[in-house]
């Protein structure tokens, strides 16, 4: 798996944007912080709940990209049907043939899908944190972007910090 350092491959991936069109995501296109979070498959359970999560990132002013190996036709009918994400304001892009999970080493082998893997990305597509849930496990997006934040604070955080909180040392 990458870790924290390495440098997120850029991707090209079908998805659905916000506006639910079927769109060509590139990743080259963002600048800024970003989180990348993997979940295993469209029409589950616990993944509409992580996702809708997931949108109050962008208030954040974070690029925010959920991606499963689902194909975009999946995630468009997923979203016209489900009231819990139908208006999200990210963009869900399949990972068909889970090339990009792989590439990072997300996929649990015996289920042939993503893990609930994050990466935060800085405006260098660099990454500076990554987390991997099993497949049972929601992730809490409200650490998300405390993490996000504290990362882009520019000075050392203590473990409960928060925006407005003062810096350590």
């Amino acid at each position: 798996m990458i870790g924290v350092n390495s440098v997120f491959p850029h991707f090209v991936l079908n998805g659905v944007d916000k506006d639910n069109n079927i769109v060509e995501f590139n990743s080259s296109d963002l600048s800024g912080w970003s989180v990348f979070y993997f979940y295993p498959k469209d029409f589950t359970f616990i993944c509409p709940t992580e996702i809708a999560a997931m949108d109050k990132l962008v208030d954040e002013g974070l690029n925010v990209v959920g991606i499963s190996g689902d194909n975009e036709f999946c995630k468009l009918n997923w979203k016209q049907s489900s009231p819990i994400i139908e208006n999200i304001r990210h963009t869900l892009c399949g990972d068909t043939g889970l090339m990009l999970a792989s590439r990072l080493g997300v996929v649990d082998t015996w289920e042939d899908v993503a893990l609930r893997a994050t990466f935060i990305t800085d405006p260098d597509m660099v990454v500076r944190h990554v987390s991997v849930n099993s497949l049972d496990t929601g992730r809490n997006a409200e650490e998300i972007a405390r993490t996000a934040l504290a990362l882009q604070s520019g000075g050392l955080t203590g473990c409960s910090w928060k925006p407005g909180d003062s810096l350590l040392g």
